[in-house]
């Protein structure tokens, strides 16, 4: 490649940079606002199919993302920590404060121009984790720094059964480390493979065939890459409806 090529694709890669505003420091940009302010926060279970993000364990710091970071679901369950930009707005934000959030919503795209349309980064918080990081009175948007962040979770793993008949769906929640799960696969205690579950949306998964009255084990993959085993965290007596943790708890 000649001078002139190596300075073409070193523009590119500044402005595929710029266009997203990356930081050296490994923030990156983007803007906040809040949603939810006379609901319960046990009721913000949102696009990525949890019910209740304190029964999935992830208490009240919870946020929608936008298109661009949700990805189609593949983000459910991640965690982001979210400062305010002080320097950009010393009058809504407050000076030093960040907050750590769990991905469970979608903020959808608009034709306004609105500010979660791709390919805008826009964190739709909860109001309790929106106001760690701002002062109470801004019913506006804040502009902040984020950055992914591994996740702090206790009591294991929880897998919650849905479907029903040959139909089989788990929602994975409380998965720690990464946070939010890549693949997963599934083996009954009267089988010897594994058996690839797909996506179905959000943090829910599915797969097909008769599993009832087996013990259930599961593979899975973070998009961090780890991988973990959980062998016979359900048991034969399991039905749909309900939710058993890798720590032995049932729900």
């Amino acid at each position: 490649m000649d001078v002139k090529g190596k300075y073409l694709v070193t523009v590119i890669l500044l402005v595929g940079t710029l266009s997203v505003g990356m930081c050296s420091n490994g923030w990156i940009m983007a803007h906040a606002t809040f949603y939810g302010v006379n609901d319960s926060p046990a009721s913000l279970g949102g696009a990525c199919g949890y019910d209740n993000p304190f029964h999935a364990g992830f208490g009240a710091h919870t946020t929608a993302l936008s298109g661009a970071l949700f990805r189609s679901g593949e983000s459910c369950g991640g965690c982001y920590q979210v400062r305010c930009d002080y320097r950009a707005d010393p009058k809504w934000c407050l000076r030093g404060a960040a907050v750590t959030v769990t991905a469970t919503n979608f903020c959808p795209s608009n034709n306004n121009n609105g500010w979660c349309n791709l390919p805008r980064h826009h964190f739709d918080m909860s109001s309790p984790a929106f106001f760690r990081i701002a002062r109470r009175g801004n019913e506006g948007i804040v502009p902040v720094f984020y950055r992914r962040v591994g996740c702090k979770r206790r009591g294991g793993v929880r897998f919650t059964m849905r479907g029903q008949g040959n139909f089989n769906m788990v929602i994975l929640s409380n998965v720690g480390s990464g946070g939010s799960v890549k693949a997963v696969a599934v083996r009954g205690s009267r089988g010897k493979t594994w058996l690839q579950m797909t996506r179905n949306w959000g943090a829910n998964w599915q797969s097909s065939g008769d599993l009832r009255g087996q013990r259930l084990s599961f593979r899975v993959t973070l998009t961090d890459s780890k991988t973990m085993t959980f062998l016979n965290v359900v048991p034969s007596s399991w039905w749909f409806g309900q939710t058993f943790s890798s720590r032995g708890q049932f729900f």
